[in-house]
């Protein structure tokens, strides 16, 4: 299998699974609070709304008055030192009116852009308290949205940080902000928006129940077609979730039901396939037809770009009309935007610039933080430890991986006698359906159970590695009369694929719940299980190699089995808290909220009392497993050798 094919074909697995078998109609609010919980963990989102909310430092730069309502040029701070840029409307003598919070998209004016500042006036107009606000982007604020798709930030993924957790917190600020406002009705609160805004739309009514009604546009599509059509790559980061459990979007949005949601969307998106749209909305109408609210849900598609059009901007009226004030009115009598523009200097929030204190710009390197070195002293408490990092990793990083594993399914393709009483053996096995990965065994030629050193080769040096003369400087030195196995996991050997395609499949397979790295960790211990299973291989002698990026792979593949010898790391990465390169180059180590949980120093601390072997070297970050495992002693050891023949196992 390719692996193209196989992000189209987990992408429609994933678009199929939801609905399947809802709940019953009296079940449905436990599921779906359930399910908002998991989506704010995975959002990182949980620890903010448990704890107090902070002061929101409302500042009011100026007003502009207008005929019929007025502006409030305003900023707060949704946490200190994270500021938000907003335009707040407010009719003329409003009292406990419905509101709207409108999210901007992608346009570098933002709140100022024509099209927003237009419709927020033509809410203000029609009765809606108004606000909308920058992202942490565009506009004032000059914040990073783009972490993987320009800047190679993929290990933005390992610390479980996507900007539409930051988006959907200050959309939850936001509301704070219209619910403390006598002119509002904090029980009528909508939410609206295009493109990045119509997603954080979708993100903010799933997150807070606040939200009464929503109308995102242009923000809608399933994972299935942004595989198939590859429209992820178009994206910016903020338009997708952490989506660690690999769920439908679909089932996300079901969330948000049974309130009314009306999904605005543009026929001829770029962004977004029709077909999609449609196969989103009558997905999710059955979840709202289950629970006799098919009326609350609606879609408004027309022949356009990606853009709202006249039909789009009046059925969003009409659809907050008829839900947060009760007025049926037909589209046409839905009045449109007119022609009135501030400029862009009057609307601003930060006239004289961004406070000092500002964080915006590096709100991705501490809004999700990372998980603290443990203080183990005793081997008690490092089993203790080890079973807790080990359970959340199976719940938030290798969430998807199939359950149970399916066999192995290993086979000998091909046996060779090679030179000095030696053979080699190509195998192959299933990691999980739809792939055979191979084996290559070179193994003394008798029968009995012996040492075993298993490379698991990068796709630089898997080549080298097929004939005995020429292999790579793990498997040089490998200790006389051990078996010598390379394993090749996706990526590499047979299933390689072009370094064209990495920047895609590194933003890609994180929507699908996986990264290239996790798919490596399966492929390794379903490779375990085939070579343990082997008659000339000594189960419990099992040694894991690993150079670079698969050196990674290795130490949670050990920290998963549980039953590895010993690890060989040769150049391993010092954390998995750095970035690569903006073409997608570089380790492809990424694995979903793993430094929430742990680091790799520290998983490869956890391993005691297997062997750790580093070859020529070590990053200085791994100075803590080496204290670890001299503080807790026999059996386990570290040891360090400028290359692996001089290693006495």
């Amino acid at each position: 299998m390719h692996i193209r094919e196989y992000l189209v074909q987990v992408g429609k697995e994933i678009t199929s699974s939801f609905p399947a078998q809802l709940p019953p109609p009296e079940q449905w609010q436990d599921w779906r609070r359930a399910r908002q919980d998991k989506f704010l963990d995975a959002l990182g989102l949980s620890r903010y709304l448990q704890a107090p909310r902070t002061p929101l430092n409302v500042k009011v730069a100026r007003v502009l008055q207008r005929d019929g309502y007025r502006v409030e040029c305003l900023s707060f701070e949704s946490l200190p030192g994270l500021y938000v840029a907003g335009n707040l409307y407010i009719p003329d003598g409003a009292e406990k009116c419905p509101a709207i919070l409108y999210l901007c998209g992608h346009l570098i004016e933002q709140k100022a852009a024509d099209e927003f500042q237009q419709m927020c006036r033509r809410f203000a107009k029609l009765g809606f308290v108004t606000l909308v606000i920058d992202t942490i982007q565009l506009g004032e604020v000059k914040g990073y949205h783009h972490g993987t798709n320009l800047y190679g930030w993929f290990h933005l993924y390992s610390r479980g940080y996507m900007p539409s957790a930051v988006e959907t917190w200050n959309g939850i600020r936001a509301l704070d902000l219209l619910s403390a406002r006598p002119e509002v009705d904090p029980s009528r609160l909508g939410v609206c928006g295009i493109s990045g805004g119509g997603a954080s739309s979708w993100w903010l009514a799933q997150a807070d129940d606040r939200i009464k009604a929503a109308a995102p546009a242009c923000g809608t599509g399933t994972i299935y077609a942004h595989m198939c059509n590859r429209s992820v790559d178009n994206h910016c980061d903020c338009m997708f979730p952490n989506n660690n459990e690999g769920k439908s979007l679909v089932e996300l949005a079901a969330i948000c039901a049974p309130r009314p949601v009306l999904i605005v969307s543009a026929a001829y998106d770029g962004y977004y396939n029709i077909s999609a749209i449609q196969e989103f909305y009558e997905r999710l109408k059955t979840v709202y037809k289950h629970l006799g609210a098919e009326d609350k849900i609606g879609l408004c598609a027309y022949p356009a770009r990606h853009s709202y059009q006249d039909i789009g901007r009046k059925a969003t009226y009409q659809f907050f009309l008829k839900h947060l004030q009760g007025r049926d009115i037909t589209l046409d009598d839905v009045p449109d935007i007119d022609d009135h523009l501030e400029k862009y200097e009057d609307l601003a929030a930060f006239p004289e610039g961004l406070p000092a204190n500002d964080r915006s710009t590096t709100v991705h390197s501490w809004f999700i933080p990372m998980t603290e070195k443990p203080a183990i002293t005793n081997a008690s408490e490092l089993q203790v430890e080890r079973r807790r990092v080990v359970s959340l990793l199976k719940e938030q990083t290798f969430a998807t991986f199939p359950q149970p594993l399916p066999d192995p399914d290993w086979k000998i393709d091909q046996e060779s006698l090679l030179r000095n009483n030696a053979r080699r053996l190509l195998i192959s096995y299933t990691s999980e359906p739809g792939w055979r990965l191979r084996i290559i065994a070179f193994q003394m030629n008798n029968a009995a159970a012996r040492p075993t050193i298993i490379e698991l080769l990068s796709a630089q040096s898997w080549q080298r590695h097929l004939i005995p003369e020429q292999i790579t400087p793990l498997s040089e030195g490998c200790p006389a009369g051990w078996n010598r196995i390379s394993l090749h996991v996706r990526g590499t050997g047979d299933t390689g694929w072009s370094s064209a395609l990495q920047w895609h499949l590194r933003r890609a397979l994180p929507l699908t719940g996986r990264t290239i790295a996790s798919l490596r960790v399966l492929d390794t211990l379903q490779g375990l299980r085939a070579v343990r299973e082997l008659p000339s291989v000594d189960a419990e002698m099992v040694y894991l190699a690993g150079e670079g990026e698969m050196a990674a792979v290795a130490l949670y593949a050990a920290l998963l089995d549980e039953k590895i010898a010993g690890v060989i790391l040769y150049n391993p990465p010092a954390t998995q808290n750095q970035p690569s390169l903006a073409n997608g180059s570089g380790d492809s180590i990424e694995m979903l909220n793993c430094l929430r949980i742990t680091d790799l120093p520290q998983v490869a601390g956890l391993l005691w009392p297997t062997h750790i072997i580093f070859v020529a070297g070590r990053p200085d970050t791994y100075l803590w497993t080496e204290e670890l495992y001299r503080r807790l002693g026999a059996p386990g050891n570290v040891v360090n050798v400028p290359e692996l023949r001089s290693w006495q196992p």
